[in-house]
């Protein structure tokens, strides 16, 4: 642990969570406090109405687990990493915009970035730095450290305990979703999956005694993603968000962060407020506000890499032509129908390298006693069939379109699935 000085925070997941005297510091930072006002899953609180955590809760909690997980592992971890993993766990999320992936949308198309490149800049650029500073700790290491590219090759686990198919963010975030939506995904032993874990050649492994505890937090992401983070509702809300951004993009400046004050004014209280008062989007947050949703009027799941519709989930091109030809067939405008793949940037969790657990290390003991790293899918046969869960293309539209829509998509996209005719 961290230098015993300090204070508790009670968390409704972790139980009592001990802060440093510096931890705390850098806690009462802006940055760091900007994360109350910061929903963890924006949208989703229209279909759970209790998912209203913020990124703030979230951040404590991956911090605390970063602690637990380096006091845990078989090898010595020195107290000023112990630290250092503690504090980059807690910064790793300062650089979400408002509405978290929500903005993501904007920062990969305009400005080419995501979320984690703005981690070092807030770091390096803030009152953070001082903070660390005198505390002794290094802020440049600390920023890397934060988004998992320390790249130290001597220790490449330091990286992966932040960054990783395994790492102390999703640990935190699929029980704390779970737990604020009531899905019931997130009843998961993380503390089982942290005391099972080693050092194998220099990678964070999980022991393959504990591969069914690893199995059932592997699960519990994938259905977490159907249920929660690509709900169709919530996506409608996610899409309508990412709408009204794009129309008032200009008008209110919201890519106009030159330093990182301005970065830090964006929270989800400003910029919804503005997106209300602006006539380029006004009518986009009116409907959100009385819950007049988009409509999923197609849905198709795809099971094989081969099938036409797999263009659409990572190709934006393929995507935009098809939106063009489903409304022309259906007589509509092109920006009536929206197709929604789980490669774009505005889903939570989205990027595929993410939802790709095959990278996870899992180690065999030898008759000799040696530790053996084994590819996670000769551990684990259910690995290899969650991949096809994440494949599902839904075509939306407004609820007077719906059926022209789904008549449309059907002729051009081919059956799918009639799941689209639920209204929540």
């Amino acid at each position: 642990m961290t230098e015993k000085s300090g204070s508790f925070i009670k968390d409704p997941i972790h139980g009592y969570v001990r802060i440093s005297q510096t931890e705390r510091s850098v806690i009462d930072t802006k940055p760091v406090q900007r994360l109350r006002r910061i929903r963890q899953l924006a949208g989703s609180e229209f279909v759970y109405p209790a998912a209203n955590h913020t990124r703030f809760e979230h951040v404590i909690g991956a911090m605390h687990l970063a602690g637990e997980l380096a006091q845990a592992l078989p090898i010595d971890v020195p107290q000023h990493q112990q630290e250092q993993l503690r504090l980059a766990a807690l910064l790793h999320d300062i650089g979400h915009g408002p509405f978290s992936h929500v903005f993501e949308h904007l920062l990969a198309k305009y400005l080419g970035k995501n979320h984690e490149d703005f981690v070092p800049w807030l770091v390096n650029e803030t009152e953070i730095a001082q903070t660390l500073e005198s505390a002794g700790l290094n802020p440049k290491i600390l920023s890397r450290l934060a988004i998992g590219k320390l790249s130290d090759r001597r220790k490449p686990f330091l990286d992966q305990i932040i960054n990783s198919g395994v790492d102390v963010d999703k640990m935190d975030y699929v029980v704390r979703d779970s737990f604020h939506t009531g899905a019931g995904y997130g009843s998961i032993d993380v503390h089982r999956l942290l005391y099972t874990m080693d050092i194998v050649e220099n990678n964070l492994s999980v022991d393959g005694t504990a591969v069914a505890t690893l199995e059932s937090f592997l699960l519990a992401r994938f259905e977490s993603f159907r249920t929660i983070y690509f709900h169709k509702a919530s996506r409608a809300v996610q899409i309508m968000i990412v709408k009204a951004l794009e129309a008032a993009r200009d008008e209110l400046r919201l890519l106009d962060f030159d330093r990182p004050e301005d970065f830090l004014k964006l929270d989800d209280y400003k910029v919804w407020t503005e997106l209300k008062e602006c006539k380029k989007s006004r009518n986009i947050m009116q409907d959100l506000e009385t819950r007049r949703l988009l409509k999923c009027a197609y849905e198709h799941t795809i099971f094989s890499p081969e099938e036409k519709v797999s263009d659409m989930i990572s190709n934006e091109r393929v995507r935009n032509e098809t939106e063009k030809e489903i409304a022309r067939k259906a007589k509509i405008t092109g920006e009536d129908v929206i197709i929604d793949a789980p490669t774009l940037p505005s889903v939570p969790y989205h990027n595929t390298a993410d939802l790709q657990p095959m990278d996870i290390p899992v180690f065999k003991h030898s008759p000799r006693g040696k530790k053996e790293l084994v590819p996670l899918s000769e551990a684990s046969r259910i690995v290899g069939v969650l991949q096809t869960f994440m494949n599902i293309v839904r075509v939306y539209t407004k609820d007077p379109y719906r059926s022209r829509v789904e008549i449309a998509a059907r002729q051009i996209l081919g059956e799918g699935s009639r799941s689209g005719k639920t209204s929540h």
